[in-house]
C-alpha cells in the first residue's frame, strides 16, 4: 500500500467520523449526565476526526520536495 493510498482511507475515515458527528450531536440529552456524555463523545470524536484528516494531509505530501510537516506528529 502506497502513502497516497493511504491518505486516501484516512480521509473516508475523515468522512465517516464527520457524519457519526452529526448524528451524536443530534442525539437528545434529558439529563445533565447525558448531555456531559454528549459533549465528552463529541469532544472525542472530532480530535479522531481531526488527526485523521491531518494524517491524511501528511501521507499525500511525503514525498513533496520543500512540505514541512505538521509538529504535531514530528518525531
Amino acid at each position: 500500500m502506497t502513502l497516497r493510498q493511504m491518505s486516501k482511507s484516512y480521509r473516508i475515515q475523515a468522512d465517516v467520523l464527520r457524519h457519526r458527528i452529526q448524528v451524536v450531536a443530534e442525539l437528545p440529552a434529558r439529563t445533565g449526565a447525558e448531555r456531559r456524555r454528549k459533549a465528552d463523545r463529541l469532544r472525542l470524536l472530532e480530535t479522531m476526526r481531526r488527526e485523521a484528516r491531518d494524517v491524511a494531509v501528511i501521507c499525500e505530501r511525503y514525498y513533496e520536495r520543500g512540505y514541512r510537516k505538521n509538529e504535531r506528529y514530528a518525531i
